[in-house]
Order: C-alpha cells, then structure tokens, then sequence
C-alpha cells in the first residue's frame, strides 16, 4: 500500500490556496474517497510521487502523452526551442510545419487555426460553425464534454458526472438555451431534433468516441448517419477529436471510420505535452476566421513556439510504422486479460479500446450511452481503484474517464497491471 504522508500534507497546503487543492475538479480524488498522489516526475510510461512510490501511469496527462513522459526526442526539442525564447506574440515558420503535419494526418483539416486548450477550439469553431451558416442552435450528445465553456455545460459527463453536478452555478440559462440535447448513439433521436429545429441548426458537435462517459465507441451507421442528416438539413458536422486525435488511428475517429465531418478541433496529442490545440476544416469556411474574414477570434499564446516543437517531435514519430498496431495490441492484451479476470470473479463487467484509448466499465454491457455508463457499479469502481493504486497501478479517479496507454508501455507493464487486476477484482467482487 503507498504511503502518501508527504502528499497529505502538499494537498493540505494546497487547499488553502487552491479550491480542493487542484487546478482540476477530478484530480482532487474526491470521487474515489482518497488523496491524490503529488507527483514528483514521469518517466516513460511511469509515475513517481513525493512520498517516493512508483506507478505503472494509464492517465498519461489525460491523453497527450502518447510517447510516455519525458521521451528523449521531445525534450530535446523543447530545450532547443526555449533556447531562443518561450514566447514572441508573432508568426514562426513551425507553426506552419505543424499545421502541415496535422493536415498529413487529418486531410479534412485544410486549413487551421492553433489555440492553447481543447475548451477554446471548440468554443472557436462553435463560433465558425454559427457564422458559417448564419444559425444559432447547436446539438450535442449527453455525456459528451467538449470543455468549460458557458454553452457546453449540459449533460457534459466527465468532471461533473464525477462529481454529481447538473451543470454549473454561473451559466445563465440564456447561454444554455440554444444548445439541443440527445442521446449518444441515438440517430432516432438526432432526427427528431432536426425534424423540430432543423433551419436553426448550425451543427451537431460530437466526440465521435466518447471519451467523457468511460470510452464509448459509436454503433455502426451513426457517425455516418449525422453526416446524412447535417448534409440534408444545411448544418455542419463538428467533430472534437481533441481526446481521439492520433489517438485511436494516425488520421483520428474520421479515418477509423471513414467518416468525413465539416469541422474538426484538436487536442492533447498535438501539443506533445504542452497546452496546444487546433481547430480547422473546409479552405473556404476557414477563411471566414480573421484576419481574413468576419468570425473572430485571437489568442496571445496561440502556436506558442514550446508547444509547437513538442508537437511537431511528437506527430513526427507518430508517422513512424507499426506505431498503432503497437498501441492496438496492448489495448487488446490489457481489455481481454481484464475482461477474463472479471469472469473468473464473477464480477459484470466490459472492457474495449481503440488505438491506445481504452474504457471499462462494472457492467455487464453493452455500454452504448451516457444512461448506460451511469449504471456502471461505482462502488465496485472505486474498491477497484483503491486496490490498483494501492499495488502501484495509476488509472483515471472517476468511472465516466478513458485511460491511455502510450507507445512507452511495454507488454510486461501490461502484465504486470493484470498481475494487480487479480487482487483489484476479487475485492471489488465482494461488494454488493
């Protein structure tokens, strides 16, 4: 079991300063009725805390740190990079490399603009998207989150799932009324919106796997069925791959599945680490941002010269071969084993991945929705995850989060990990 006496006392301290002594809801632990480790330093696919414990990491900053922490190549360049300053507030000719190697990746992604956190790529191209089409309306999908802004704060999942929040105080329900709701999963439903607003539409926006409710991969025919309906009734069709971009394949969700949205925002993975994201798509609808056209928007560390080198490290040895196959069979070989142990203890449960995203839930399945993920066992969940951390194995502390896996992971952490899930089940088996 860690001893984590340095960390009480850090979260203590913090707590003075900080609301729950964090910069981030679902980091407080508070779901799983425990302390948050204070990390020390990340190494590869490993953590390392102040009071000295080491831990097998499957949160990976949340999903930028594909590479594992600390990869050789991107520091490097990032020290290289500082060397010559941390900022200028002007254009750099990296900037454009990365916007080529993201539009390599992601062809639908003709032209782009570079921002500082996912919250603001979507707010941004909500922005285009309404300017686009002249529309105010916009439907997202119950338990999708797609960042802190005012609008977006409904049926978002993730951090305010795990905290039993509706929403948040401060939102005024004027910035919440244009936004229309439906289920994940549900094309019926997504007709029925259209059917009612469809002139007032301006996009459906829609983590095309839903990483904010567990891991929830879309059914076949609907991503291409909201293609369908957006093309029929004049909307654009927002995909946030800020979580699933060069994630679960090279070219995101729309190369997976072959499904090509209007707009599209990234995150996490693009920065390499550092606080980086993209919004883009059509040439044409792009060029609506200014200075070029009307839709504006602006940012002072937007492409911040850091930032773009690690992303640029980062998208290059993605390009390498073999990579996602890589990723792919370790997501098969930590899902299955967790799945087979999960039977061995009687315990219902279901477990998938894709690419190096990964979900599981004490369920026994299918889990296709934001309903199905509530009925996810929380108290199995958090006996689960007091036992894994306990044995050194670092997961997501909330039941409605992906966990990551990185091209650092080696199949022995793998297995190691499942080694920990034998004794993590059978005390999470003996809870009603």
């Amino acid at each position: 079991m860690p001893k984590l006496t340095e960390s009480k006392r850090l979260l203590r301290q913090a707590k003075k300063r900080l609301p729950g002594g964090v910069n981030s809801p679902v980091r407080a632990y508070g779901s799983v009725d425990g302390t948050p480790p204070f990390v020390e330093r990340g190494k590869g696919a490993f953590l390392y805390d102040v009071d000295g414990n080491e831990y097998i990491d499957y949160v990976g900053s949340w999903g930028p740190l594909i590479l594992g922490h600390a990869n050789p190549a991107v520091l490097r360049a990032v020290r290289e990079a500082m060397a010559k300053g941390t900022s200028f507030g002007a254009p750099t000719e990296r900037e454009t490399l990365l916007a080529e190697a993201v539009t390599r990746a992601v062809p639908s992604l003709e032209k782009m603009r570079m921002v500082s956190s996912g919250t603001e790529a979507v707010m941004s191209a909500i922005r285009l998207a309404r300017g686009v089409t002249g529309r105010d309306r916009i439907l997202k999908f119950d338990g999708c989150y797609h960042g802190h802004s005012d609008g977006l704060l409904v049926g978002a999942g993730s951090g305010v799932a795990t905290l039993g929040i509706p929403g948040s105080p401060g939102v005024p329900e004027a910035m919440t009324e244009l936004t229309v709701l439906a289920p994940f999963n549900d094309l019926d439903a997504v007709q029925q919106a259209f059917e009612r607003w469809g002139d007032e539409l301006a996009c459906v926006l829609l983590e095309p796997i839903a990483g904010n409710m567990g891991s929830i991969p879309p059914v076949d025919g609907f991503l291409a069925g909201l293609r369908e309906l957006c093309d029929a009734h004049g909307a654009l069709l927002l995909f946030d791959e800020v979580m699933t971009g060069f994630r679960v394949a090279h070219g995101g969700a729309q190369q997976l599945y072959d499904v090509k949205p209007d707009l599209t925002t990234l995150g996490k993975v693009v920065g390499g680490g550092l606080p980086a994201a993209v919004y883009g798509g059509r040439r044409d609808w792009m060029e609506r941002i200014a200075p070029e056209g009307d839709v504006y928007q602006a940012g002072t560390l937007s492409g911040n010269p850091l930032a773009v080198a690690a992303g640029l490290e980062t998208l290059g040895q993605l390009e390498e071969p073999g990579v996602y196959d890589k990723l792919s069979a370790l997501g098969q070989q930590l899902t299955s084993g967790l799945v087979e142990i999960a039977k061995d203890e009687g315990v219902p449960f279901t477990a998938g991945y894709r690419g190096g995203m990964v979900g599981f839930f004490f369920h026994p399945g299918p889990v296709t929705s934001y309903a199905d993920s509530q009925q996810s066992h929380d108290a199995r969940f958090r006996r689960f995850f007091s036992a894994m951390l306990d044995q050194g194995i670092y997961l997501p502390p909330s039941r409605f989060e992906a966990a990551f896996l990185s091209l650092a992971h080696k199949p022995r952490d793998v297995a190691r990990t499942l080694d920990a899930a034998r004794v993590a089940m059978r005390k999470a088996s003996r809870v009603d």
